[in-house]
């Protein structure tokens, strides 16, 4: 999944959030950890604010893009690199704060986003896209066949308006969840980050 047409080695360090849901300690964010581990890239699994205060129910979006920002900002303190040098993304609602953050000005080498929301289930109508027209970067779109927040064609058909390369991996029969496939998720995150050439 190399991507064609930036120079340099690869992106030395990668932001993970978490879906609604979970924590940073999310099954796939922890195998993405280790996989990429060996690649010398550092990775930072963060939590968003009501998850740290004990809550269940999701910031606003206002807070929840400015925790982004504040730990990629915190990440590329920690891992001594440009902002620019940062993959981010993650599970569900996770992958698609960071990708609203990009969208918004935060520098990032490329977006990782696992099981995008495009909708709520049962409505199609109801697209999450607004901001695509404004990711200028690489994106991994890596969802199940089965998924109901998106179904292969739907996200496809949306993903067209993204400027930047796309990359999408799918996986068969697997539901928004991916239920049992942390290791697949795992081994695609590592070989798209792996095979990214960032700024030099």
């Amino acid at each position: 999944m190399t991507v064609e047409g930036a120079a340099g080695g690869v992106p030395v360090a990668v932001l993970l959030a978490p879906g609604a849901g979970a924590d940073r300690n999310q099954s796939a964010l922890v195998a993405i950890d280790e996989a990429l581990a060996p690649a010398g890239v550092a990775v930072r699994r963060m939590d968003f604010p009501y998850r740290k205060a004990g809550r269940r129910a999701p910031d606003r979006e206002p807070v929840l893009l400015r925790s982004v920002v504040e730990e990629a900002q915190a990440l590329a303190t920690e891992a001594g690199c440009p902002p620019e040098a940062i993959a981010m993304g993650g599970r569900s609602m996770g992958g698609r704060m960071c990708s609203i953050a990009v969208a918004d000005g935060l520098p990032g080498a490329a977006l990782i986003l696992i099981s995008y929301p495009l909708h709520p289930p049962g409505r199609p109508e109801r697209l999450r896209t607004e901001h695509f027209p404004r990711l200028m970067l690489p994106c991994l779109f890596l969802s199940g066949t089965r998924d109901t927040f998106g179904t292969p064609e739907e996200l496809t058909a949306a993903t067209a308006a993204i400027p930047g390369a796309v990359t999408h991996q799918w996986l068969e029969g697997k539901g928004h969840g991916l239920r049992g496939c942390d290791a697949a998720v795992a081994e695609v995150v590592r070989s798209f980050v792996t095979g990214l050439r960032r700024p030099g």
